[in-house]
């Protein structure tokens, strides 16, 4: 079956978003200082840096990118456990 469920998606997600975090981690302390003590300000005063975090973020969890997760989970769970045809 080439087809993830519900739950196996949701997890991948999860670990795919957390690996970014961490992936991109000195992006976002960039940004969470830039947002200290701002209220409102933050939306113009700190735009360059939440692209920048975007844009990180993006790299890891792209379109693409999520296929591929999608594509080597696949492989190495029908590797794990092949199914009698």
């Amino acid at each position: 079956m080439n087809a993830l469920s519900r739950r196996e998606e949701d997890t991948l997600l999860k670990a795919t978003k957390a690996r970014a975090l961490k992936e991109c981690d000195p992006i976002v302390k960039e940004f969470a200082d830039c947002a200290t003590g701002r209220t409102i300000s933050v939306a113009w005063a700190c735009r360059h840096k939440y692209r920048e975090l975007q844009d990180c973020m993006l790299q890891f969890t792209g379109t693409e990118a999520m296929d591929t997760v999608r594509r080597e989970y696949l492989r190495l769970r029908d590797q794990k456990d092949p199914s009698p045809s």
